[in-house]
């Protein structure tokens, strides 16, 4: 399921990116990789607030359905 339709507070599996290759690059680096746990806090109608390992994340729709998880 995409990420924009994940439950909340419950950690999920990231298993793809489904993006261009910079924009993989640029979530590569805030550590939005395959296998990684990600549990998704809140979502509104133009962003959604993530917990990738230690941090916060704020992504906005778009980005959020390009990342698959499970």
């Amino acid at each position: 399921m995409l990420l924009i339709y994940a439950p909340k507070n419950q950690e999920l599996k990231i298993i793809k990116v489904l993006a261009s290759d910079k924009l993989k690059k640029r979530l590569g680096d805030l550590g939005i990789l395959p296998d990684e746990k990600i549990t998704l806090l809140n979502s509104t109608d133009g962003s959604v607030i993530c917990l990738i390992k230690e941090g916060r994340l704020a992504l906005d729709n778009e980005t959020a359905s390009k990342i698959l998880v499970a």
